[in-house]
Formats: C-alpha cells, structure tokens, sequence
C-alpha cells in the first residue's frame, strides 16, 4: 500500500480529533485537497487510545476511498486530538496509530497545536478553543508558548459546550424544584432529549458523557434566542469564562489586554453566527480592548495539513 513510482505525487493526511466528532482532510504533496470526511469522536481517554486509533483509520480509509486513492498509504499523517497535551497519551495514540499502518510517518499533536498552525502558522496570537471542552493557547511575541484552561471535564473545562450542557440540566431541575423561577429550558430540554418525566433526566444524566451534555448547548442557545431569562443568564456566564481565558493570556504574553493582540476561534461553540460567539466579540471589547479578532474560521485539519506538508519537506 505505499506509493509507488507510477503515484502522482506521495500524499498527507491531517486529523482533528475532538470529543463530538473527528475531522479527516487528505490532500497531495501541494497541499490541493483531494478529500474530507467526518466521523465520530476520538478524543483521548485514559486506556482508551486504541478506540481513537480504530476511529481515526477508518476515517482515513474512507478520505482514500473518496480520492480512488485506496491502493496508497499517506506519506505523512498528522494527529492533533484532544487529550494529547498529556505526553502519556500522545505516545499511546502515537504507537496504535503506528502499528494500524495509517501512513508511512505519523505525528501526533495536543488539538491546539494543529489549530494554531492555521491561526497563526508562527505568528503571535491567542487561540480560544471551545467545543465539546475548552482551553486557550497563545504564542507570545517572543515565541514563548502558554495555555490556560483545558482542565478536561471533571475539573475544568469552563465555557464549553458540555459545561454549558451540565448547567443548563442543573438549571431546569432547579426551577422544577421552586427554587428557581420556571424557564422554557425545561422543555426544550426534555423534547430534545425525547423524554417525558423529568425524573426520566436522572438515568440519562448518570450515563452522560461529555459529547453528549455538549449535544444540549444548541438547545441553551435556541432558548436564549427567544428572550428566557435562565438560557440568557446562562449564556453570559459561559461567556464570562471564555473571556477570562483570552484575558489572561493577554496579559501573560502581551503585556496587559490593552495591546494589540490577534485572537482567533475554534470549536463548534464558536463557529461563525452562533449566538455565543457574538456575545464573545461583543464582550472581548471591554474585557480585552486591545483583541484584534480574525473573522475566517479556524481549520483545525487543515492546519494539521500544513504541519504534514512541512514534515513531508515541503515549505507549507
């Protein structure tokens, strides 16, 4: 399966690894796409680094199959996943990855690195991820490279859609209870769910994993939209935490949040038109005036391809 002298050019492979879903981009030695595919989660988990491997194979062999390239191993590949900031699981994914064969040269990257990559290739900035979880990197103008945030979900994780998710369910059994004012969360909530009782959200909750608490952020931010007090408060607070994420990096690499600093964002809590986003902006004016924020979404799987042309040898 590797290619051979009548292959066109060896091919590369980037992939975005996140705790709902899993990006796959392949493209040629030149850096033209030639496929993407999108599949489920594979995030690292402790142990669980073979899960992530069998995930990330098949997305691969499904962008070769979508390219008539099936017959070709990928020159390089790489990985940036979340959990892999942790050098254990980083080496773990590194070796199953290895041993599945999914590219002649396998790299594995913390998903802020391949992120960065595209925001900021070298320059100086801060990126704010928020998905299924959070965490904030920058790259100070001297190089120097600092994160805050990324506490996984237990103890961190502040902002994210599956932090919003957990306390919006805290929400509605509140107001259920009378010890907070009623809210249409309920039951949007509930309908979302396809549940009837709220006693039905216990068992539901107790086997709830991350992805999932993050699949009812959309819900927050749809109730929220039409003027609920509980969503609205919700989604400030949420805000809050993300701007302290950028706030604090601005101080720690440029100075104080007054300087000019380049802020980008990823994740799906933060794509282009969602409600949390705009509030973000809005709120980075006081809280960080000096943040010069970048209107192009942030590809993580394309950074990731870059990464893989610049191992290839390739000046990407």
């Amino acid at each position: 399966m590797t290619a051979g002298p009548l292959d066109p050019m060896p091919l590369v492979v980037g992939v975005d690894g996140g705790g709902s879903r899993t990006r796959v981009v392949l493209a040629d030695a030149t850096g033209a796409v030639l496929a993407r595919v999108e599949g489920g989660a594979s995030a690292l988990k402790p142990g669980q680094e073979p899960v992530a491997a069998d995930v990330i194979k098949a997305l691969i062999q499904e962008a070769l199959a979508a390219a008539d390239r099936s017959d070709t191993r990928p020159a390089v590949c790489v990985v940036g996943v979340a959990g892999a900031g942790q050098e254990r699981a980083a080496q773990a994914l590194w070796s199953a990855l290895a041993q599945r064969r999914v590219a002649d040269d396998v790299s594995v990257q913390a998903d802020a690195t391949i992120a960065m990559d595209d925001a900021f290739g070298d320059s100086a900035g801060v990126l704010l991820i928020a998905g299924t979880g959070s965490v904030a990197f920058s790259r100070a103008p001297d190089g120097r490279l600092e994160r805050c945030g990324g506490w996984g979900p237990n103890i961190g994780d502040e902002g994210s859609a599956a932090w919003l998710g957990r306390r919006a369910l805290s929400v509605v059994t509140a107001a259920h209870d009378g010890r907070e004012p009623e809210t249409a969360l309920t039951g949007a909530l509930l309908t979302a769910l396809e549940l009837e009782h709220m006693d039905d959200l216990i068992p539901w909750a107790a086997a709830a994993t991350p992805g999932a608490l993050a699949q009812l952020a959309p819900v927050v931010s749809q109730v929220a939209a039409t003027g609920d007090l509980r969503a609205n408060a919700l989604l400030s607070f949420c805000v809050e935490e993300l701007s302290l994420h950028v706030r604090t990096l601005a101080r720690r690499c440029f100075t104080d949040e007054r300087a000019s600093v380049p802020v980008a964002f990823a994740g799906g809590l933060l794509s282009r038109g969602s409600l949390v986003r705009k509030r973000l902006e809005q709120r980075l004016r006081t809280a960080v005036p000096g943040a010069v924020i970048r209107a192009d979404d942030v590809d993580a799987a394309r950074g990731a391809v870059r990464r893989a042309r610049r191992l290839l040898g390739v000046d990407a």
